[in-house]
């Protein structure tokens, strides 16, 4: 059985999610996690450069 990456247990299927650039092999619980955590991190990202003024692209 394969073991997720993020908890260390044994599930029936790994997702494919890509985390900071790089791709893990996650369960569905992990993965939902880890997609929310990266909105989050965007939006305040975009927060914080709008609070800047920043023009730029990202």
């Amino acid at each position: 059985m394969p073991t997720c990456k993020g908890c260390d247990d044994e599930v029936d299927t790994l997702v494919s999610v890509k985390v900071d650039g790089k791709t893990k092999k996650l369960c569905e619980d992990c993965a939902d996690r880890a997609r929310e955590s990266a909105e989050v991190a965007e939006q305040s990202e975009a927060v914080v450069q709008q609070m800047m003024g920043f023009k730029g692209r990202r």
